[in-house]
């Protein structure tokens, strides 16, 4: 059986859009709380009845999460410009080598907005 399964996360942190036109609200230094969806997608273990025990999956996201929560996400190499667009694909590189099964990362930075990266 082939299915896909999720883990959310959330984290806080300030940004701001530098490449914005000029008096554009999200050229101002703000916060969001952050949501991080991670999608799996595999065969599910006959044994196991799952594709990844989540505290795996935690784990492996923890050192990411860890450089994400409450910062200033401007100033981490690659995320310059930290719109979702850019912030979904970052998480994907940082996680996608150790996860060879990851087949989304879903960032909302708000109730209502957000990205879904599904690779290249």
């Amino acid at each position: 059986m082939r299915t896909t399964l999720y883990k959310d996360f959330s984290f806080e942190a300030a940004h701001r859009l530098p490449n914005v036109p000029e008096g554009h609200k999200c050229g101002r230094l703000h916060g969001h709380s952050f949501l991080v969806r991670l999608e799996i997608t595999g065969e599910v273990d006959k044994y196991t009845g799952w594709i990844i025990d989540f505290a795996e999956l935690k784990a492996i996201f923890k050192p990411t999460l860890d450089r994400l929560d409450h910062y200033y996400i401007n100033d981490i190499p690659g995320l310059e410009n930290p719109t979702s667009e850019v912030l979904a694909e970052w998480i994907w590189n940082q996680i996608k080598p150790q996860l060879s099964i990851l087949s989304a990362v879903v960032v909302k930075e708000t109730c209502t907005a957000g990205c879904i990266y599904q690779g290249n």
